[in-house]
């Protein structure tokens, strides 16, 4: 088998979010000479299991899986351990290859002779998808047809260090045994001990690589005294350009006067980082890194006047920064000027202590005691019974509030008191006006649904869905979670991207499906007899989605015509979206006998108990039933603008196991054929719900709700383990709850 030409290494460790478009880009390169080496570090999210399916369907592919968490630089010692191709490239996993970048790389490394080290552009992408071209830009340009050594082009250190924007020989990086270093800031040392050992090095003036400036959750962006360890690391690269300590050698008074610019540049702006270098440390980051300079300036060099003291160097930059602060004080004011009498009051309610047993739970928008907030607050009345929880109702909702919960009116006097003060905040959506989380409060962000429509930062491609989206405050909710509620690995890969914050996320299932697993057959009957279902009835819970592009309640089917294709034997229970009121169109059919309108009934999930079957078209709905594992027929008539408009992660109608959970039909009288005919709950049906609920229903197991409390409210270090799909018992379906007896609820494993 020949060399491979490029052993690309992706270290991944929390980026199951970006890593599938990372290995994509690798993977769909034109250039074939590739393997690709990405290393599982010991991640507790998803990466692992996306890099084994890669390697599953491409022999290109090599997983690998460290034994313990070791951070990147050991990641990529690993992956280079594992390396077989002529050139060693590095690619972080939430970052990407542009296409073409492999051609044109090799096409240059053999126009220049095959060099040890090519270095060639790149551009960064922030959260908002704006692109930004590197500063390498003009020096990479100048030096594009030339071939040189640190020693003969010292401004080649001035590149970007990084270990994603140059290809190393993988013979270089073996005789001189270079290695990341292990801890913050990796991958200093070796990218200039690699230029400095080079013979030959070539320039390539092509954006082969994306960086991805993450916003949160990327060790960069972690304020912490960690950061200091880049100092350490310059310490190091100085060491060896003068020879000592590394044995390279070749170094120069010039190459020493650029590096020092470099160091000095970049070490300042680190300190002055706020993501990076707390305000309290930077005094003592300032001092190590004048020490640092002051230990390795080129002979005969002025120090700085900066490096005189700190406060010289703070002095400087006020001078330079007291426009911009007055500007600030300026709109401050106006601000606090602007606000209304209870924000005045949350103001100084933020300054009371936090109640360590107060939990604010809100639903919808305010709609009610629903979904996977409501569950969360019944298991933790059970298991923590010393938190008090009130929750947040609109006026409109507040008469459907279950007898003895407590409320609190949106927007009112004691709304802002309990957002100021209570320990625990628990939302599927959003909290009213602009809330300040305290660092002492713990956010929980349920959810409400599994995306199959996009959603987050990915509806800026999206103008009909996004019509009124304020991102930027988007990113400021988001920052304030604490915790994120998973159902499936889909959506914490989707959640990650399009929120991108530093929450942790918690793999537990949706709290509201809990009562699919523990429902009896007793409780089936009678929500069946609550509705008015008769005996023997095949009831279909109909929930159409709601369309962005389409004002108030137009139904994609015509309900009397279908209901009419049915016949007898069948009753259709309407479920319209919460954002819809009530509906004439609707009343008239119910009167009429035609169907039974259960849009305002307070609980989607004993709809669901009390169904055979659920039709929908691209509601969330069918992955919280497939857990059910109940039939379910997909309505498919507007799929292509429902896509368009709104965008999709998955192809629903593709027909392949795991994308589509049952049957699919086009209009009324198709489903009702669909339905008369048996094919419903047929093998096909069952195959289909069956791989749908194995991709999208890992969690759900009657345990959902009782995981969150105690991890969260009760402090427990971690999860409940999730009971296996052979081991669950899930509430029998109305036939089986008519003919038997009370079935026994799931019982953790």
């Amino acid at each position: 088998m020949a060399m491979p030409r490029f052993s690309v290494i992706v270290p991944a460790r929390g980026v199951q979010g970006f890593l599938r478009h990372c290995l994509d880009s690798v993977l769909t390169q034109s250039f074939e000479g590739v393997e690709l080496i990405a290393v599982d570090d010991c991640s507790d999210g998803g990466d692992g299991a996306i890099i084994d399916a890669y390697a599953a369907a491409d022999h290109r592919v090599i997983a690998l899986h460290l034994e313990r968490p070791g951070g990147v630089g050991p990641a990529r010692n690993a992956g280079v351990r594992s390396a077989t191709g002529e050139y060693l490239l590095f690619l972080d996993g939430d970052d990407f290859l542009a296409p073409g970048a492999l051609a044109a790389i090799d096409a240059r490394l053999r126009a220049a002779g095959e060099p040890d080290v090519l270095l060639f552009d790149h551009d960064r992408i922030d959260v908002w998808e704006k692109r930004h071209g590197s500063a390498d830009r003009e020096f990479l340009e100048a030096h594009a047809d030339t071939v040189f050594t640190a020693e003969d082009v010292p401004e080649c250190l001035a590149v970007l260090p990084a270990p994603w924007n140059r290809a190393v020989r993988r013979d270089l990086w073996e005789a001189h045994r270079f290695a990341f270093a292990d801890g913050p800031y990796d991958d200093v040392p070796v990218v200039f001990e690699a230029l400095l050992a080079a013979a030959r090095i070539a320039c390539l003036d092509q954006v082969c690589v994306t960086w991805r400036k993450r916003r949160r959750g990327s060790a960069s962006t972690v304020p912490g005294r960690h950061h200091f360890a880049v100092i350490g690391r310059y310490d190091a690269v100085f060491r060896a350009l003068t020879g000592t300590g590394t044995g390279l050698g070749g170094g120069t008074e010039a190459a020493r006067g650029v590096l020092f610019a470099h160091a000095a540049g970049r070490l300042l702006r680190i300190m002055e980082d706020d993501g990076r270098v707390r305000a309290g440390d930077r005094p003592d980051f300032y001092r190590e890194l004048a020490r640092l300079l002051r230990r390795h300036r080129p002979a005969g060099a002025e120090l700085p006047t900066y490096l005189n003291s700190y406060a010289v160097y703070r002095s400087m930059q006020r001078a330079g920064t007291l426009r911009h602060r007055t500007a600030k004080t300026l709109r401050a004011r106006r601000h606090r000027t602007a606000r209304s009498v209870y924000r005045r009051y949350y103001g100084l309610q933020l300054r009371r202590p936090v109640d360590e047993n107060l939990v604010v739970y809100a639903a919808y928008w305010n709609r009610g005691v629903l979904c996977n907030p409501a569950a969360i607050h019944a298991k933790a009345r059970e298991l923590a019974p010393h938190l008090r929880g009130v929750w947040v109702v609109d006026r409109r909702h507040r008469e459907d509030v279950p007898p003895g919960v407590e409320t609190v009116l949106v927007n009112s006097r004691r709304y802002w008191e309990v957002l100021a003060r209570a320990k625990y905040l628990v939302n599927n959506a959003n909290f009213s006006g602009t809330v300040h989380k305290r660092p002492e409060q713990v956010y929980i962000q349920t959810h409400h649904g599994t995306p199959l429509k996009k959603m987050g930062m990915d509806l800026r491609r999206h103008p009909a869905a996004a019509h009124g989206v304020s991102f930027l405050r988007m990113l400021d909710h988001a920052d304030q979670w604490d915790y994120c509620l998973s159902s499936n690995p889909h959506s914490t890969e989707v959640w990650q991207r399009v929120y991108p914050s530093d929450y942790e996320t918690l793999p537990t299932g949706y709290p509201r499906n809990d009562r699919y697993f523990t429902a009896t057959a007793e409780d089936v009957r009678g929500i069946r007899a609550g509705l008015g279902i008769a005996p023997g009835t095949t009831a279909i819970l109909y929930a159409p989605t709601h369309r962005d592009y389409e004002r108030g309640f137009n139904p994609p089917l015509d309900l009397e015509r279908f209901a009419e294709a049915l016949g007898e034997g069948y009753q259709l229970l309407v479920r319209t979206h919460y954002f819809y009121g009530a509906d004439s169109r609707l009343a008239a059919l119910e009167e009429a006998g035609r169907i039974l309108d259960v849009s305002r009934h307070p609980s989607v999930e004993d709809l669901a108990l009390a169904s055979d079957a659920l039709l929908c078209d691209f509601s969330s709905l069918m992955f919280d039933y497939a857990g059910l594992d109940r039939p379910v027929v997909v309505h498919s008539s507007d799929w292509e603008a429902y896509r368009h408009a709104r965008g999709v992660y998955f192809d629903l109608l593709s027909g392949e196991p795991g994308d589509t959970p049952g049957h699919i039909a086009a209009d009324e009288q198709a489903i009702a054929e669909v339905f008369r005919s048996g094919r419903w709950a047929d093998e096909r049906s069952t195959e289909l719900r069956a791989a749908f609920r194995e991709r999208f229903c890992p969690y759900d197991d009657g345990l959902a709700a009782e995981r969150v409390v105690r991890r969260v409210f009760l402090g427990e270090e971690t999860l409940l383990p999730v009971v296996p799909m052979a081991e669950r018992t899930v509430a029998p379906a109305p036939p089986e709850a008519e003919l038997d007896g009370d079935a026994e609820p799931c019982a953790r494993a």
